[in-house]
């Protein structure tokens, strides 16, 4: 059965993609959201994604699209260098979609699933350093924060502690291990959700350094819109939804103040978005029952105004390491 992306009608319909303008695909993954966007009249389409494995898809859509799609290796906080190559003044449209795709999850050897056995990876570029690496070499500490502020685990430090001891008698390589030490610190009830889910989501978040590259290609995708351009994205888990909300609702002049999981507050400035909707959209009961994936998806969507771009701000997620501490280690 071919890919379909997540919220795919609901992804158009905020994109509105109009005939001839240029979009980005900066998740492009197996290209479902590229497709559907082509399938418009004299469109055109720059995709990016830092996962080699996209290539698979990129060849094929080349080849139906030979003159209106290119397409990038890299991260998408990138995307303000590749509009400068491609010698574009601007696009019209950016999406992002958030989550771990089912090519990924369903790959055993890629490491992101607890219920496959596999090595403990989950580096989108297979580049730098894995999970293992992480779950290895950080203190105490430092794995307690991540597994508290990235995953939302209330048993982090325990989760921890089980870590730092299993380890000391031999080094934690596998998903499988990994999973049945945090299980057995964590616990949990039959029927709830799996105990090492928090833990595993924590880890890809910070050897990926997602939020930070969300925030970088947040400030990418206002850079290079144009104004009436619009910018749509699907998170999947809550600190990617705050991030994009608050990041929304402070360019549209709506909110004055960061918190702990949230940008620093930025200086008063015109309004650079205006919102296309006041709540998230989540997708639709029959998606969800027909991919549970799905469930936890959220949308939200913005349309660049004639404003000129907001000074650049880094996230802020007090007391976690940076991810330049594991690349020190490593």
């Amino acid at each position: 059965m071919a890919h379909r992306p997540v919220m795919l009608e609901e992804v158009l319909h905020a994109l509105e993609p109009r005939d001839g303008g240029l979009y980005v695909d900066a998740t492009f993954g197996a290209g479902g959201y590229t497709r559907a966007i082509l399938g418009f009249h004299g469109t055109r389409v720059l995709g990016i994604d830092r996962d080699p494995t996209a290539r698979r898809a990129v060849e094929a859509v080349k080849g139906a699209y030979p003159k209106r799609f290119a397409f990038a290796e890299g991260p998408f906080s990138l995307m303000e260098d590749v509009i400068e190559r491609a010698e574009s003044s601007g696009v019209d449209g950016v999406v992002l979609d958030l989550g771990v795709s089912s090519m990924q999850i369903d790959e055993a050897d890629r490491g992101f699933s607890f219920q496959r056995e596999g090595p403990l990876d989950m580096r989108m570029s297979r580049s730098g350093p894995s999970a293992a690496d992480a779950v290895n070499k950080l203190e105490l500490d430092e794995l307690t924060a991540i597994f508290r502020v990235y995953g939302e685990e209330k048993k982090a430090r325990r989760a921890a502690q089980f870590i730092v001891r299993e380890r000391e008698s031999e080094p934690i390589t596998t998903t499988l291990r990994l999973a049945d030490i945090v299980s057995r610190a964590v616990g949990g009830k039959p029927g709830r959700i799996h105990p090492a889910t928090r833990v595993f989501q924590a880890l890809r978040i910070f050897v990926n350094d997602e939020l930070g590259e969300l925030m970088a290609g947040l400030v990418a995708a206002e850079q290079i819109l144009k104004p009436a351009g619009r910018l749509v994205i699907v998170t999947f888990h809550s600190l990617e939804d705050r991030m994009v909300k608050t990041f929304f609702r402070e360019r549209a002049g709506l909110l004055g103040r960061g918190s702990r999981h949230e940008p620093e507050a930025l200086p008063e400035h015109e309004p650079s978005f205006s919102l296309l909707t006041r709540k998230a959209v989540e997708p639709s009961e029959t998606e969800v029952s027909e991919n549970p994936r799905a469930r936890s998806a959220k949308l939200r969507a913005g349309v660049r105004n004639e404003a000129s771009a907001w000074p650049r701000a880094e996230s802020a997620f007090r007391g976690v390491p940076a991810y330049s501490r594991l690349l020190e280690l490593v």
